[in-house]
């Protein structure tokens, strides 16, 4: 019994260290002659391969078309010239494997996992699906109906759709305002052919990349993708120059977004955060974590435990490649809005006023060194950080130097990071409820603009 015990105490103990010193693992990054980037990383712990490719085909790139990427992303799985769609989703499920496409803000792209035996059948089906998609008509019209009615129902939900109002207020003109799945309006515009030339114009070689990792060897993978894609011939990248937007406000503004059924007011409050590369991101996410990046966080306890007025409060940064928000959210019933909105201002301002000690520094560094090795311990979260290494335009030491970065931070770098990062004044609300109920108390947050949420758009 002694000897078992102290081999689980061994590995519990290595486990321990090993998160406190997670490195990327090796892995080998060269490009193709059309200018398709390659990564490879072998992990033979398992016998899988996972695969992600990303493009600068996200819905940053919609124009007025809101929807676009997403549709073309769905499409690309619509059929192609050697399969149909039943025939890949037949393939897919006889294998026990995962292929999915999607569309964010910034980039569009594919995933797959499968067994590593499996190989030569799902890397061809991905060349399949990458290279030679037809966006076949029918199924097209088919997906194009239930976007629509998902757009009806989702204006249903305050919770699914408060980020898009949120995402509109914050940017304005900058295409990461309007919504990545689209408005009725748009959708209904977009047709087959609208999503063929978005594909023709936006998944080009030389703004993508692939990642592959998982049990094979590195010289036999290289060679399989440089057949597969090698010869991929796409049109130019246009290479289109962004100006950040502006998000310092000059005061402080309110969204209210009426639904005349509303029992409950679902509302976000935010202001100016970070993009995907800042260097204090590290900082940020530990003092986040504080305020409300966990469920033991300051405005979890207040607005949930001690007060009881919603199941749940949180705060996070949403990062994009030329910007990102800071925000607060929650939800609570008609009649508690204004004390719960002044209890979540009340927790930010104490966070300004108060600072955190030493040993709230201290929790908060050890849940965040235990919670950022297991973000990586799958192939597939590495293939995805390889190919967001390539959106995002960072290396390995983002990753590498994060233990160091949390152990680094002090409580006088704290106090500095909570001034520059965690707005305290000129805050942007975004409340969706009942007008009614809640117009006047939300006039003394800043002034009101009111939209229906059964109007298209947001």
């Amino acid at each position: 019994m002694k000897k078992i015990l102290f081999i689980l105490f061994t590995a519990i103990s290595f486990t321990a260290v090993a998160q406190q010193n997670f490195q990327v693992p090796k892995y080998e990054k060269f490009k193709l002659k059309n200018g398709l980037t390659i990564y490879l990383m072998e992990q033979h712990e398992v016998p899988l391969v996972n695969v992600s490719a990303v493009f600068d085909a996200g819905s940053i790139n919609d124009g007025d078309r809101y929807g676009l990427a997403s549709l073309t992303a769905d499409a690309l799985v619509f059929g192609t010239k050697k399969y149909t769609k039943p025939q890949i989703e037949e393939m897919t499920d006889f294998m026990g494997a995962d292929l999915n496409t999607y569309a964010s803000k910034d980039a569009a792209g594919l995933t797959a996992s499968f067994a590593a035996k499996d190989q030569e059948k799902m890397l061809d089906l991905i060349q399949q699906v990458l290279l030679y998609p037809v966006f076949d008509q029918t199924e097209f019209d088919k997906h194009k109906q239930r976007t629509l009615l998902q757009l009806t129902q989702q204006k249903e939900s305050p919770r699914t759709v408060i980020g898009n109002y949120f995402n509109a207020f914050m940017f304005k003109s900058f295409p990461y305002a309007t919504p990545g799945g689209g408005t009725r309006p748009t959708v209904e515009k977009i047709t087959a052919a609208d999503v063929k030339t978005f594909y023709q114009n936006n998944y080009t070689t030389g703004r993508g990349a692939i990642a592959v990792v998982g049990d094979f060897k590195t010289a036999d993978m290289k060679k399989k993708l440089t057949t597969l894609f090698g010869s991929w011939k796409t049109a130019d990248y246009r290479l289109v120059k962004r100006v950040a937007p502006d998000l310092d406000f000059d005061k402080s503004r309110v969204l209210l977004v009426n639904k005349d059924d509303a029992r409950e007011t679902t509302f976000m409050i935010g202001g100016k955060g970070i993009d995907f590369n800042s260097a204090d991101y590290v900082p940020v996410m530990v003092i986040n974590t504080i305020l409300g990046g966990r469920f033991t966080s300051w405005l979890n306890d207040a607005l949930r435990v001690n007060s009881g007025l919603t199941y749940g409060a949180r705060s996070q940064f949403s990062r994009y490649k030329y910007a990102g928000t800071f925000l607060i959210s929650t939800f609570t019933k008609n009649a508690t809005t204004m004390p719960a909105i002044d209890m979540a201002l009340g927790v930010l301002d104490s966070l300004h006023k108060t600072g955190i000690n030493e040993e709230i520094l201290a929790s908060a560094k050890a849940y965040v060194k235990g919670d950022f090795p297991p973000e990586y311990e799958s192939a597939g979260a590495l293939a995805r950080l390889l190919t967001d290494m390539y959106v995002y335009n960072f290396d390995e030491s983002y990753i590498n130097t994060f233990q160091a970065k949390v152990d680094g931070l002090t409580t006088a770098r704290a106090r500095e990071i909570i001034d520059t990062y965690f707005p305290k004044d000129k805050l942007q609300f975004v409340l969706i409820g009942k007008a009614d109920e809640i117009r006047e108390g939300a006039k003394k947050y800043g002034e009101v603009t009111e939209k229906q949420i059964k109007a298209d758009g947001f």
